[in-house]
């Protein structure tokens, strides 16, 4: 595998710290903001001088129970080859749920959602990444993700999950310190254990982020320094194997470029301490790369320990702030870390899917068919709770669930307000509670600007805001966008048309 080198995720806000970093070696940037035929000059500049960039994907969703889109998985490639990227990166969650796989209406997360660990899960997974590695022009490596909830009955543990995925497809792993340490606090889940049974031998790179600690649940913000215990599980990993290359990724709260360079400081001096345990301990360092897991053992029945050296993190008061990206063709999420594509809207009322957990769905269906149709509806399922209000799925902490909603609620309403600034200008300090409280009764079919545009229409229908100045802002801003209607028998497009013609009588 390449050697990268240290990185750090570019974004438009830190380009210019970015290229002023003699230490950069490479940098990453999110696939779905770019657009090949005009790149941002700064990352030309960066190109020019020799600087590796590799796109990371955030709305394949190869996680769900679908097989991966076949325009996401075309413009991925087509970004891999503009940019000269040795790899492109996505992850191991899914986006979205529902569709013509469940008969029941489409949903969409506006971010990453954990895969459960079973085996159903794992061999659409590694279909998914085939037909994904088949269509790329340069390997592919995925990522593991921050989950705020875990699934009931799981068969693996995320150690075993990974090692099996890249063993049985051979995809490359890009392995996120932070989120280990996220389901550490989460889910009690010893990061020690994770490393000790991954593949590292398949390691593409590794990324380093910051989070805060909010009653009990760690939030991988991608918005604060890097912590003590994020690092410490770097030098874990450094000390089993060289990484290829480390990226520290930041999306909120953009810090000076001083800060930002203390921060890399930071994470090499982690690396090197890494380096140290190993040159002491050389049995360890070889063996752990290539040594197999152990056999499963159903997690649930598998008590987590407390890893020495990953201790808590103070909690800070901030809102959880991951960034999200619009995809080409209207998508959404990353979240991530990430986004999704566009299908109709629906209403909370027609979301939900009962969660089925027979065994005999789907038992006739051919090949993975069968696992494709079990997973579609406990996804489904599981997404309609925590986006539409229907009954949590049976075996989930409610509690979780609550925390996990709010978060996408929350992460809806600052990506719309990034990719529709007028809003929140608009709407002044009532743009938040506005959204939230429509984001409750309005689960999110579509990518984030049509989420935009009907939070704008549906406060327009609904004779809001009071204030008529502001009003009058609101409906020039949603009729400049909305254009003429196609015809179209989409309940979103004859909701749309219905919507332009009442606001055009006003």
């Amino acid at each position: 595998m390449q050697r990268l080198g240290t990185g750090i995720g570019w974004r438009p806000e830190i380009a210019d710290a970015v290229e002023r970093m003699p230490d950069v070696d490479w940098v990453e940037v999110v696939s779905e903001n770019l657009c090949p035929g005009h790149l941002p000059e700064s990352l030309l500049r960066l190109r020019a001088r020799g600087v590796t960039v590799v796109p990371h994907g955030v709305s394949l969703g190869l996680g769900g129970a679908e097989r991966p889109d076949e325009g996401r998985l075309t413009a991925l490639a087509e970004r891999a080859r503009v940019l000269g990227a040795p790899l492109v990166t996505e992850h191991i969650a899914f986006v979205r749920a529902g569709g013509a796989l469940t008969a029941s209406p489409r949903l969409e997360a506006g971010h990453l959602l954990p895969v459960p660990r079973t085996r159903d899960a794992l061999d659409v997974l590694c279909e998914n990444v085939r037909v994904a590695q088949d269509a790329l022009p340069v390997p592919l490596a995925v990522e593991n993700i921050a989950a705020l909830l875990s699934w009931p009955g799981e068969d693996l543990t995320e150690g075993q999950f990974l090692y099996e995925l890249a063993d049985r497809t051979g995809v490359r792993l890009l392995i996120d310190v932070a989120n280990l340490h996220t389901n550490h606090v989460n889910q009690g889940e010893d990061p020690a254990r994770a490393l000790a049974e991954l593949p590292l031998e398949a390691l593409a790179y590794v990324h380093v982020a910051g989070g805060f600690e909010r009653d009990g649940v760690w939030h991988d913000s991608h918005a604060h320094p890097v912590p003590e215990p994020v690092l410490d599980i770097l030098t874990d990993l450094a000390s089993r194997v060289t990484p290829p290359g480390v990226l520290l990724e930041r999306d909120e709260n953009f810090p000076e470029l001083g800060e930002l360079e203390r921060e890399l400081a930071a994470i090499g001096k982690a690396v090197e301490l890494g380096r140290t345990v190993a040159a002491a301990h050389p049995r360890r360092a070889a063996a752990d790369p290539g040594t197999p897991p152990a056999p499963a053992t159903p997690a649930a029945q598998t008590p987590a320990a407390e890893p020495a050296g990953y201790g808590a993190v103070g909690a800070e008061s901030a809102e959880d702030g991951t960034a999200g990206a619009e995809p080409a063709g209207g998508g959404t999420v990353r979240a991530g870390t990430a986004g999704t594509a566009g299908t109709e809207a629906i209403g909370a009322e027609s979301a939900g899917t009962e969660a089925i957990g027979a065994e005999s769905v789907g038992a006739e269906l051919p090949g993975t068919e069968a696992a494709r149709q079990r997973l579609g509806l406990a996804q489904t399922a599981l997404l309609s709770a925590l986006v539409a209000g229907t009954p949590a799925p049976e075996g989930f902490d409610r509690g979780r669930l609550a925390v996990q909603a709010r978060a996408l609620a929350s992460k809806r309403a600052d990506v719309v307000a990034r990719i529709a600034p007028e809003l929140p200008v608009i709407l002044g300090a009532g743009y938040r509670p506005a959204f939230l409280a429509h984001a409750q009764g309005h689960p999110m079919g579509g990518g984030y600007r049509q989420d935009a545009m009907e939070f704008a229409a549906s406060l327009l229908l609904a004779g809001r805001p009071e204030d008529a100045e502001a009003r009058r802002a609101l409906r020039a801003w949603w009729l400049e966008r909305s254009g003429p209607a196609p015809r179209s028998s989409r309940p979103a497009v004859r909701a749309a048309r219905a919507a332009r013609r009442v606001l055009l009588r006003r």
